[in-house]
Parts: C-alpha cells; structure tokens; sequence
C-alpha cells in the first residue's frame, strides 16, 4: 500500500462489506432485518412516528412501510395507536418487546465497537472518524450532484 485513494477504497469497501455481514448475522439472529431494524431505531429515538415519516426517513415508498409495519405489529414489536391530532393520520410505536429490542441493539452496537475498536488509541479513533466524515461529506456531495 503506498497511499493511493483506490487502495484506500478498496480497505474502505472490504471494512463495510466485513461489517454489513456481522450485523446482518446479528439481526437474522433476533429475526430481523436490516429495514425492520431500521425501524426500530427509529422508533427508539423518536418515540412515535407516522407512516409517511417512516418513509421519508427510510427514503422508501408509503407501501413498503405499511409492509415493513405490518410484519413488525405480527411480531409484537410496535403497535399502531391513534394520532393525538389527526383522525386520518395512525402513529407507530413500539410495544415493550419492540423497546426490549431496540436496547439490545444497542447494545450490541457498543459491544461491537468495543470488540472491533477498542484497542486502538484515542488519536488513532479520532483520525479515524475525521476521515470517515470527509469520505462521507465525498459521498453527500456526489449524490446531491447527481440528483441535479
């Protein structure tokens, strides 16, 4: 390796590659999917949303979301409940074992990183995340020049 960008894209696509499997491993592990862990986190974070901003936030259609929602609410983990200001509007939230769900994820998201990272030095991480976020400002900017 002598510093070449497609040595390091290369690492980078191997590095995402390696971690996209580990996590889907995970996820079939407790039944999910990466969509449907999505939501979840969502979920987590907001603490109720409406379908339509499910979809934008997952940057899929309406459908796939009822899709998506509707498997969920079979499993037991979120539940539709009326909007507190729009009759024509349902929000989603999680049931208990939805919650449950979601902090197992994360916890096995700072176990990983623990296991993965957490031998590397404070400098060595922090360089890390510098660049992650460049590469990722790269990538932002390309994909807003190519919608134009």
């Amino acid at each position: 390796m002598d510093g070449k960008p497609i040595d390091a894209f290369d690492k980078a696509f191997e590095l995402a590659a390696r971690l996209s499997e580990a996590m889907r491993q995970a996820l079939t592990e407790r039944g999910l999917t990466e969509r449907r862990a999505e939501v979840i986190y969502l979920l987590a974070r907001a603490g109720a949303l409406v379908q339509r901003d499910l979809a934008e936030a997952l940057g899929c259609s309406p459908r796939h979301v009822t899709g998506l929602i509707d498997t969920l609410q079979q499993d037991g983990l979120v539940k539709r409940t009326p909007h507190p200001a729009d009759r024509r509007a349902v929000h989603v939230v999680l049931t208990e074992p939805g919650a449950e769900t979601a902090r197992w994820m994360t916890r096995h998201r700072h176990d990983s990183a623990r296991t993965i990272l957490g031998d590397l030095p404070a400098t060595d991480l922090a360089a890390f995340t510098r660049v992650a976020d460049r590469i990722l400002g790269h990538v932002t900017q390309a994909k807003r020049e190519n919608r134009s």
